[in-house]
């Protein structure tokens, strides 16, 4: 098999390689101003300026400390660095938004695989749906005319509400604000990312090409320092058109290095546009935060406002839930604990009715005292008032 590698300024390396047993020989043809004259094999320093020094080997000595590395001007490397931090944090505010808008991780997976399919995501209702349909629900089970069961409904309505408006917050946020973060970073940060590769690329090309030269030279300078006179290959004009051709790939080197660093320069600066466009996104976001938010405060208002209508009923029995007026009880109870204050009731009978009693219903009782058990801790907020616990008994004082 025959490589052919050209080489610029008058040289042509061939690599001819036998199948078995593996060899290579190289063959050098010498472009001088009179006549070509052909060197064959080619000259052991020749061999070694053909195949030394590519990109690889210069990253790899780079990071072993056995090569210099050409610097990039402080302009660029602040536009560099100023990427790298846009790219960073974008993608951290981009992923938390995607959590604070769903908080389900598998519905953002089918969410996104959806999206790469490029297919219609289908309508998925809110949290606060769920719940209000499920409070509405509940409602007909118990029976729509009791109390508890009208309060159900009216509030499972405006939960439905709530979350009709925390969709439109969702659509809106991700119009306006996550869809530009994502063109971001999988538009215009990608084609500067490319680019960024392509520049340490020819950089790399480009020390390639320095540390060809400096062998190149050094070369050529050892060999007029110690002449061979009994060297009947014309080694002195190998050196010459090497070091020749080495200076012609430096130039080439340092055109597409310079090129490609304006290239890079002038996408790093539209990170400030970015910025602008990013700002613009936020305040929609923040517009688009600020109306659920007011409307959710609306719709709660309107609900207490619904609710005030409704008659303060709860389901009790008179002889085991009274209210004891005048002023904050005396107790004999064990343990402090907490309870509801003045609400307390006696041990029920097995067979005692239920009814429903109203509070604006509820007569003062009788002077004197009566057993009572605690139903619901409760902790003292003064000194006037008396901490309990739950399942505790006892005797409450009234004062006329």
């Amino acid at each position: 098999m025959t490589k052919a590698a050209e080489r610029p300024n008058g040289y042509l390396g061939i690599c001819l390689q036998k199948v078995s047993p593996p060899q290579q020989v190289f063959v050098c043809f010498l472009r001088l101003p009179e006549r070509d004259v052909i060197v064959t094999p080619c000259l052991p320093i020749c061999k070694k300026l053909i195949l030394s020094v590519s990109p690889s080997e210069q990253y790899t000595e780079e990071k072993l400390g056995q090569a210099e590395k050409t610097e990039l001007d402080a302009h660029l490397e602040n536009l560099l660095a100023r990427g790298d931090c846009t790219k960073n944090w974008t993608e951290k505010i981009f992923r938390q938004t995607e959590i604070l808008l769903q908080p389900n991780p598998s519905a953002r997976i089918e969410e996104f695989l959806y999206e790469k399919l490029e297919k219609k995501i289908p309508l998925r209702i809110t949290n606060a749906e769920v719940l209000g349909q499920y409070m509405q629900d509940a409602a007909k089970e118990f029976g729509p005319s009791t109390p508890y069961g009208s309060t159900l409904i009216t509030v499972g309505e405006y939960q439905k509400r709530i979350g009709a408006v925390e969709r439109e917050f969702i659509h809106a946020s991700a119009v306006g604000f996550l869809n530009p973060l994502r063109n971001f970073l999988e538009g215009d940060w990608r084609i500067i990312s490319k680019e960024r590769r392509l520049l340490e690329n020819y950089r790399l090309d480009l020390d390639a090409c320095k540390a060809r030269l400096k062998k190149a030279k050094l070369a050529e300078a050892k060999a007029a320092a110690t002449p061979d006179f009994q060297e009947t290959r014309p080694r002195n004009y190998v050196l010459s058109a090497s070091a020749s051709a080495a200076e012609q790939e430096l130039r080439v080197a340092q055109t597409d290095f310079d090129r490609q660093s304006e290239v890079t320069r002038l996408l790093l600066e539209g990170i400030n546009s970015t910025h602008v466009n990013h700002l613009r996104c936020l305040h929609e976001f923040v517009k688009a935060q600020a109306a659920y938010f007011a409307q959710c405060a609306v719709h709660m208002q309107d609900l207490q406002k619904e609710l005030s209508r409704f008659p303060n009923a709860f389901v009790g029995n008179p002889s085991m839930s009274v209210i004891a007026p005048g002023p904050s009880p005396l107790s004999t109870a064990a343990p402090p604990g907490t309870s509801p204050p003045g609400r307390t009731s006696a041990s029920p009978g097995p067979l005692d009715p239920v009814v429903t009693l109203k509070i604006g219903e509820v007569k003062p009782p009788a002077t004197g005292t009566r057993k009572a058990k605690v139903l619901y801790d409760y902790e003292a907020a003064d000194v006037s008032e008396l901490s309990l616990l739950a399942d505790e008994l006892i005797t409450v004082y009234t004062v006329p």
